[in-house]
């Protein structure tokens, strides 16, 4: 009796489901040589996310993409309930109440609003003949609600990575870039007024960049210790677990804001940069499936992840080297999350499912 022969559809872009799956594994050897000594479930509970990531991302590439778009309003809603639910009851830690404590897993539902909204996005987009007025001011509405509640937690880094998701789409869409004009204006203009909302903390970071050494043992130590553990990685590194600034626990939160710096030190120039660029390969495959795509909603999805993907990597890694901020976006596949993990890895599957309908299939 023959065993039955599964059948792998053809066309399949194995580099989406490759390159994940080494970054992955690059930042659980990172976590790792983090954490093995403080809190060895940090790496456990990174691996298990990477599974049920993975599982997810299998799942989402058989589905067609398509039948997304007829769910994406009630995702959106689903989303601005626990966001909601967040702010009223959410688990508070180090001040921001961003998370909802289910026990055996940590959800965080405004990393999550970031696939989901964006998916609402390529919706709305693509089913919007003309863009005046009226239909700039819905769109701002299905991206300004949830960005107040993700702000009041405060996630500022999260807000951010929304939002450049809407100008994305604004751009490569057929909306009269006058209105894009006119919203960065408006960014533009308001941006003092912003600054009165933000915490206090949210400052300090804001005063720590323009000024890094002006209180290097207050709010600039995390920014400084993190460039000393850069350096200190050298060209090859010190070596998994081996990594003086981290060993000595100068760099707090290296397992999630400062894992590049973390790599760096443990995987040296070389190391680091490989990593670089395998993110950077990444996005822009994601990009070219925006190209291949044969709708509007896949085209709007993928390259609006690809170029928001790039931009996440451009804030953390300009935050590990003191070029940028500190706003708490975490490094993609790398940073310890499980809801990070999870939404990036459906991301994926939704990306090769764009890729495997772009032409005919066998299965």
């Amino acid at each position: 009796m023959k065993l039955p022969k599964l059948k792998v559809p053809f066309g399949i872009d194995w580099s989406l489901y490759l390159i994940p799956l080494i970054l992955s594994i690059f930042g659980i050897l990172i976590i790792f040589s983090i954490t093995y000594t403080s809190d060895p479930t940090v790496v456990i509970s990174q691996i298990i996310y990477l599974i049920l990531g993975f599982a997810v991302a299998i799942f989402l590439s058989f589905l067609d993409y398509r039948s997304l778009r007829g769910f994406s309003f009630f995702l959106y809603l689903a989303v601005l309930a626990l966001l909601v639910f967040v702010m009223f009851f959410g688990d508070k830690t180090m001040g921001a109440s961003r998370w909802i404590d289910l026990g055996v897993f940590r959800l965080q539902p405004s990393e999550i609003g970031k696939f989901i909204i964006l998916l609402f996005l390529a919706k709305t987009f693509t089913e919007t003949d003309e863009f005046r007025f009226k239909e700039i001011l819905t769109v701002l509405t299905i991206v300004g609600i949830p960005l107040i509640f993700i702000l009041r937690q405060p996630d500022f880094g999260t807000a951010m990575v929304i939002f450049v998701e809407l100008l994305i789409i604004l751009f490569f869409s057929k909306v009269k870039k006058i209105y894009l004009a006119a919203l960065l204006g408006l960014m533009l203009v308001f941006t003092p007024v912003g600054w009165h909302f933000l915490k206090d903390y949210q400052k300090e970071r804001i005063y720590t960049f323009i000024n890094p050494a002006g209180d290097p043992y207050g709010s600039g130590y995390n920014v400084a210790q993190a460039k000393i553990t850069v350096g200190s990685g050298g060209l090859l590194g010190q070596g998994i677990g081996k990594g003086t600034q981290i060993q000595l626990n100068f760099l707090p939160v290296a397992h999630t804001d400062f894992v590049f710096a973390a790599t760096a030190e443990a995987l040296g120039f070389i190391g680091s940069s490989a990593m670089i660029l395998l993110l950077i390969y990444l996005s822009w495959r994601i990009i070219y499936i925006s190209k291949l795509s044969k709708d509007l909603f896949g085209f709007y999805f993928a390259i609006g992840w690809g170029l928001t993907l790039l931009f996440q990597i451009f804030i953390n890694v300009g935050m590990n080297l003191g070029i940028m901020p500190v706003t708490g976006i975490p490094l993609p596949f790398v940073s310890a999350g499980g809801s990070s993990m999870l939404t990036n890895m459906a991301a994926i599957g939704v990306l090769q499912s764009i890729y495997l309908r772009h032409r005919k299939i066998s299965f």
